[in-house]
């Protein structure tokens, strides 16, 4: 057993919260850098899995491979300590901020909270509201309002 796992071999609470604002400390410095060079790029979702940093853009007319290597040679100095994959978004694109929620009112996504809500801790279902402070989202038999804080991942659900 690492020292970084638990009895239920998950990371302890601690160590995902480091990674955390790690990865978002990673995102806030890549979306400056984009800001003056790419300033229409929307950067939806930066993260770590291994030694990869994968980072999923937008742009209001489309992400094409031309942009996605524009972006990958803006931050070449990444790539000397990850190997580094821009894409778009696809279909289950990512939602990270109000923003997204509200633009994808009526659309299902799917929901990964820190606690269960409601006995779980992943919720499918329509997305009914959305504020600066959280999102609303009818789900199973009832309509639940959940914090963004509490949010660890959510995405569309493709076909909807």
């Amino acid at each position: 057993m690492s020292r970084r796992s638990t009895e239920s071999g998950r990371a302890p609470a601690f160590f995902i919260e480091i990674v955390e604002e790690i990865v978002s400390a990673l995102q806030t410095d890549i979306e400056a850098r984009l800001t003056g060079v790419e300033p229409e790029v929307e950067v939806l979702l930066a993260e770590v899995a291994g030694s990869t940093l994968r980072l999923f853009i937008d742009h209001p007319d489309g992400v094409t491979l031309a942009l996605c290597e524009r972006v990958s040679g803006h931050l070449s100095d990444f790539r000397e300590r990850h190997c580094l994959e821009v894409s778009s978004p696809g279909l289950d694109r990512p939602l990270t901020k109000p923003a997204h929620y509200s633009r994808f009112l009526g659309r299902r996504a799917r929901v990964r909270l820190r606690e269960a809500a409601a006995g779980d801790k992943q919720l499918t279902g329509e997305l009914v509201g959305a504020s600066d402070s959280e999102v609303t989202i009818a789900a199973g038999d009832g309509i639940l309002s959940i914090p963004y804080e509490q949010i660890v991942r959510s995405n569309l659900v493709p076909g909807d």
